[in-house]
Parts: C-alpha cells; sequence; structure tokens
C-alpha cells in the first residue's frame, strides 16, 4: 500500500509547472556593516495563476538568535512579458508588528537567454 502512495505522490512530481496551491519556506539574514541585525523566517502558503501569485501565513522574528516573535506576512507579485526573452516582474509585501506593520515593494526585469 506504501508503494502505491508513493507512486502516485512522485507522478504527481513530475508534472511540468501549472498554476495552483504551493508552500513556500523562505529564510532571510540581516546585517548592518559587521553587525547581525535579524532573521525572518516565511511560512507561506500561497496560489499561482498564469503570471501571477499571492502567499502568506506566519513569520518568525529573531534579532538575538534565542529570542523569536510570531508575526504575520504575506506577498502579492506578478510577471508580464515583454519578449520572448524578456519579462518584467513586481511583487509587494507585508509584515505584522507589535507597534506596527511593514511594507515592501520590489520590481525588476528577468532576462533568459
Amino acid at each position: 500500500m506504501k508503494s502505491i502512495i508513493a507512486a502516485g505522490f512522485l507522478l504527481g512530481c513530475a508534472q511540468g509547472a501549472i498554476a495552483g496551491p504551493y508552500a513556500n519556506i523562505e529564510a532571510n539574514t540581516g546585517y548592518y556593516g559587521d553587525e547581525y541585525t535579524g532573521s525572518v523566517i516565511e511560512n507561506h502558503v500561497g496560489y499561482e495563476g498564469d503570471g501571477w501569485y499571492i502567499q502568506g501565513g506566519p513569520a518568525i522574528l529573531s534579532t538575538s538568535g534565542v529570542e523569536a516573535e510570531l508575526e504575520w506576512s504575506g506577498k502579492v507579485g506578478a510577471a508580464v512579458p515583454v519578449s520572448d526573452n524578456l519579462d518584467l516582474y513586481g511583487e509587494v509585501s507585508f509584515m505584522t508588528g507589535d507597534e506596527e506593520s511593514s511594507y515592501g515593494a520590489k520590481a525588476g526585469v528577468k532576462w533568459t537567454f
């Protein structure tokens, strides 16, 4: 029975990229000069469509390496093809905080060759 379940899982993983739900765990660490400023581990569940995505979930913040806080974070992003080899992309994000929330934005160009 276990081999049937494992085979079904592997066949499901063999598909090409399709739109749908996904999980994303991302770790970011910050330094200012030589000084450690903290880290964030985002544990997101998301949904991806044709050229866009939305994701969110709990974020674990650590500034001392020992103490940690639990906040909420999320992201929404999209990509637009300019040509066969060039895409423009952007993302907006948020994270809650004890006193105030933080927001971010990024944009870029992706060239494939």
